[in-house]
């Protein structure tokens, strides 16, 4: 077993050796319900082992030695890495009581924490497999000395992307691109001791970016509370396997529908938020809308979603769950939400409400295996008063950059995006402020080309616009073409399905 220090490198080589072993028996979709739970038990055994090692060697008592490493977190006689290593037979019922034992004595902290996988399936991981895993982790010391909280968070990161490179349809699900988050984190700009809070937090990356970014600007990042709901049984336990990874101590990470049944109340509203950031489902069609009309938290405010797409189901919930004093929110969504007219009425209400800060549109392909643009709508409970009134509208479309078939915003698109969302004011074809009078004039719409366009050559022949600037043009154009086709589409769409159910029921 090596115990000197990992460098980054060695660090993801050894994880994603992991996952290697498992290629060709299970499918990339579900490596992460093994090697997750797995890189967690390390960490917690080699943590232990470190502390209580440390101990002993400073007073030579054993019984203060076992406190001290308990002190942490308790890890049973009997649970410990090195007794499951061990074990000849029956590795997967080893292993899945080694942890449901750490679980169970450590309440309220750890509980559930190591997810449902099927461990005890020799089908699908015979004994030979597991213990080729258990002796892969085993060749490397996850101690704090060895392996830096920070970077090991970093690790942990890495293989979540790999994850989502690998596991195909999932990975909308199971990762939000990195460099997006980082910059609604930098737009909203949480402080210390603000509460945060993600909807649909998937595996916590917009948590830790928080609290990563308060980290980096050098204030005290451990004041800060953390709150998020995932539906996914085995994410919402890698997400909280990623707060622990990354040294947060004060979180609270819910298991459940977030529509059906929000997990953050106070007596009979929502919890509310300092900070809300969110990458919901897209356009998700199996919800229950008949109960959104007589909501009991009161998110139906706008109004009631049409049944093929809850998109504006979590805008309210999010909207909902804001501090009415300091609440602001970052949330990513499908363009359609910005001009759909099936969803007009609900979009009224919200800009009348004065809610609305930024509508921000991204590039192609920032999304794994979808060539979708998606955009960010910046919301306030209270604006400043010089933002009152007024909405104000990025064209980033051309900010992104495009390597090894994956799309990302370099810190220099970052910036300038972030720039032109501080400056709030106009800059010709990227950005534009809108007083709700003008979008009142185009009728609530909020699809971004409305507003931020380029300069057109007045008829004249001489136009003397480069062509990299007539292409812009042109393409600005053609966007919003396409986001009116887009709504058309889906409108058809959804009366195709309404003709189909009304032809099934009464046939």
């Amino acid at each position: 077993m090596k115990s000197e220090p990992l460098s980054q490198q060695e660090l993801e080589s050894y994880l994603w050796g992991a996952a290697t072993i498992l290629r060709g028996l299970i499918d990339a979709g579900d490596y992460k319900q093994f090697i997750f739970p797995l890189l967690f038990y390390k960490r917690l055994s080699d943590v232990w082992d470190e502390e209580y090692a440390q101990a002993l060697a400073e007073t030579g008592d054993d019984a203060y030695a076992l406190a001290t490493a308990n002190d942490r977190f308790i890890i049973p006689e009997g649970a410990r890495w090195n007794d499951v290593r061990e074990t000849p037979k029956d590795v997967g019922r080893t292993i899945q009581t080694a942890m449901r034992a750490i679980e169970s004595a450590n309440p309220g902290r750890l509980d559930g924490i190591f997810g449902d996988a099927p461990w005890t399936n020799k089908e699908r991981l015979p004994d030979a497999t597991l213990k080729n895993l258990l002796e892969h982790f085993s060749s490397q010391t996850l101690s704090l000395a060895n392996v830096p909280e920070d970077e090991l968070g970093n690790g942990y990161e890495f293989l979540i992307k790999k994850f989502a490179d690998d596991s195909g349809h999932t990975a909308q699900e199971f990762y939000t691109n990195r460099t997006l988050v980082h910059l609604m984190v930098k737009m909203l700009e949480p402080q210390p001791g603000e509460s945060i809070y993600d909807p649909t937090c998937g595996t916590g990356g917009m948590l830790i970016s928080a609290l990563t970014e308060v980290k980096r600007s050098g204030q005290e990042y451990r004041t800060l509370r953390l709150y998020g709901q995932e539906r996914n049984h085995m994410t919402a336990a890698i997400a909280r396997m990623n707060l622990v990874l990354h040294g947060v101590e004060d979180f609270h990470i819910a298991r459940g529908d977030t529509l059906k049944q929000p997990a953050f109340t106070d007596l009979d509203s929502l919890a509310k938020f300092n900070v809300v950031l969110a990458n919901p489902p897209y356009s998700i069609k199996q919800w229950n809308r008949e109960a959104w009309g007589n909501d009991p938290w009161g998110r139906n405010f706008l109004g009631t979603p049409p049944q093929g797409r809850a998109d504006y189901a979590f805008f309210q919930h999010i909207l909902r769950s804001m501090d009415p004093v300091t609440g602001r929110s970052a949330t990513l969504f499908p363009h359609g939400v910005l001009f759909r007219k099936e969803e007009a009425a609900m979009r009224r209400k919200l800009v009348e409400a004065d809610l609305v800060e930024c509508v921000l549109g991204l590039g192609p392909n920032l999304f794994y295996n979808s060539p979708m643009e998606a955009c960010v709508v910046v919301c306030r409970s209270q604006k400043p008063p010089e933002r009152q009134g007024k909405v104000l509208f990025i064209d980033a479309v051309n900010q992104v950059a495009r390597e090894r078939a994956q799309s990302f915003l370099k810190p220099a698109h970052q910036q300038r995006i972030l720039a032109a969302y501080r400056a709030f004011a106009d800059e010709p074809g990227f950005a534009k402020v809108a007083t709700l009078d003008d979008i009142t004039t185009q009728d609530y719409n909020l699809s971004i080309p409305l507003y931020v366009k380029r300069a057109v050559s007045n008829g004249r022949e001489d136009d003397d616009r480069s062509l990299a600037e007539l292409w812009a043009a042109w393409e600005q154009e053609g966007r919003l073409f396409w986001q009116e086709m887009d709504a058309l589409v889906e409108m058809l769409d959804n009366l195709t399905l309404s003709i189909n159910s009304r032809r099934y029921l009464n046939e």
